[in-house]
């Protein structure tokens, strides 16, 4: 593990849930020689070794997260809030599509609707 990438991992575990472009910004505080294609190639590699995960949350750029990190993300679309929830709740679906032969990765999903603050403000304040 060099130096950069164990900047990057460190980022990664610090940020929880981040864009490479945040990754990029932190590692830079300490080490700004380190560019955004660096960044990329060390996510890349990083995620083929089993060190974190990405997920896509939305449009735009993935995030990523330590690989322990395990739960389903509840993106607000309105708001962009990101929760997360236990990764059990999915577990009769996984069971039911599983039986039609398909293997459900819960912790590499992220599910989209409205948050709790987002359902009970006025309709004006969600555009």
């Amino acid at each position: 593990m060099t130096p950069q990438r164990q900047l990057v991992l460190d980022a990664v575990c610090d940020l929880g849930h981040a864009t490479p472009e945040q990754i990029c910004t932190q590692v830079q505080a300490s080490a700004p020689a380190v560019n955004i294609t660096t960044i990329y190639r060390t996510l890349d590699l990083l995620e083929r070794i089993g060190l974190v995960r990405h997920t896509h949350l939305g449009h735009g750029a993935p995030t990523y997260s330590e690989q322990e990190h395990q739960h389903v993300h509840l993106v607000c679309h309105s708001c962009g809030r990101i929760t997360e929830a236990p990764t059990d709740l999915l577990d009769e679906l996984a069971h039911r599509l599983r039986g039609d032969g398909f293997e459900l990765d819960v912790t590499h999903l992220a599910l989209s609707g409205l948050c709790t603050s987002c359902q009970h403000a006025p309709q004006d304040d969600l555009a």
